[in-house]
């Protein structure tokens, strides 16, 4: 499938630099086929239904983007998939100069060695401490890993660090937020749980390769990077038995409808999961568990908005990124949101 069939233009402008404040006071709109509705994010209790299955991805952003000096050559890394508790994989810059054996010296007294560089732009890390002391080291060390479209204009500040994490995020690893889960607040849960709609944690942690283009001229010449993720048995009961009662799943963003589909089976039924995923949605593929999406408005090209468009439908999700455009809506990581139903003919 050609990759240009999922460009389109957007002005600086509409890319938003800070989330809404407070969160839920983002906009949001409803895409169901042909119908455009304007809403705002806590007006989403009243478009779901009683018996709904709300799946969160419960992961937590890390501190991942690191500054630091090989010798006299300064080093960027931003940490996009840990290996074991002492080792990363990650994207740095410039990898090209770096070799295995390399020291890297960055703040706060944390260092690594270079154990591989697989190319691409990737090194492999491993550090001077791990598992619970490497996450205290970036803590210190460490700068929130924000996109380039934000931190291409901004660097990020002690405000990315509370921002950029959604309020139930409480599974450490993720290194790119999971931006649907950024409009939820205490009383927006509270609201959605009077309302009788249920809830299921999911676990997937982003990596940076999510930021990256789809290089080439065709999607199947793209290959994803892969993530892990987890569903326990207790989060497949609740949404099993939400699917069974005539409930419908509602994946908050496209991490946990990728993480969701990855257990699924035909039946719409998923299974406990622990492991790796590198499942690339595009149109042609058919979601077997979600029944609609909360997602952002996503970039150009990416592999994001190929997945919206494949449960939505590629001329309903063109027109409908028209539409915020005309009406001022902000796009991507801190920006508003959309509700989409799948295609009409699924």
């Amino acid at each position: 499938m050609k990759v240009d069939l999922f460009d389109f233009d957007l002005a600086p402008e509409h890319i938003a630099l800070r989330p809404a404040c407070p969160r839920d006071a983002a906009r949001l709109l409803a895409v169901n086929g042909g119908t455009l509705k304007d809403h705002g994010v806590r007006d989403l209790p009243a478009l779901l239904l009683p018996g709904d299955v709300l799946v969160l991805n419960n992961t937590r952003v890390i501190p991942a983007r690191l500054k630091g000096t090989r010798g006299t050559v300064s080093v960027e890394a931003t940490l996009h998939k840990e290996v074991d508790p002492f080792t990363w994989r990650a994207l740095a810059r410039p990898a090209r100069k770096l070799r295995p054996g390399d020291k890297i010296d960055f703040a706060a007294g944390l260092e690594a060695e270079v154990v591989g560089n697989p190319g691409g732009g990737e090194v492999l890390l491993r550090f001077d401490r791990g598992g619970s002391d490497l996450r205290a080291g970036l803590e210190i060390a460490g700068e929130m890993p924000l996109p380039p479209y934000i931190a291409g204009r901004r660097p990020p500040d002690d405000r990315d660090r509370q921002d950029y994490q959604t309020v139930f995020g409480v599974e450490d690893g993720t290194v790119a937020a999971p931006t649907a889960g950024l409009h939820f607040t205490e009383e927006l849960l509270s609201a959605l749980h009077d309302r009788g709609i249920r809830r299921a944690d999911v676990t997937l942690h982003v990596g940076a390769g999510t930021f990256l283009p789809v290089r080439g001229d065709d999607t199947e010449d793209h290959t994803m990077h892969s993530e892990s993720g987890r569903i326990a048995e207790a989060s497949a009961r609740i949404i099993n038995d939400a699917r069974r009662k005539g409930g419908r799943v509602v994946a908050v963003g496209t991490t946990a409808l990728r993480i969701l589909e990855t257990a699924a089976q035909q039946d719409g039924m998923v299974h406990a999961f622990d492991g790796d995923t590198d499942l690339f949605i595009t149109p042609g593929y058919r979601c077997q568990a979600v029944d609609l999406l909360l997602t952002n408005f996503h970039l150009p090209r990416s592999t994001l908005f190929m997945l919206v468009c494949a449960f939505a439908g590629t001329e309903t999700m063109k027109a409908a990124y028209r539409h915020a455009i005309g009406g001022g809506y902000r796009f991507y990581s801190y920006g508003d949101t959309t509700l989409l139903h799948p295609e009409a003919a699924r």
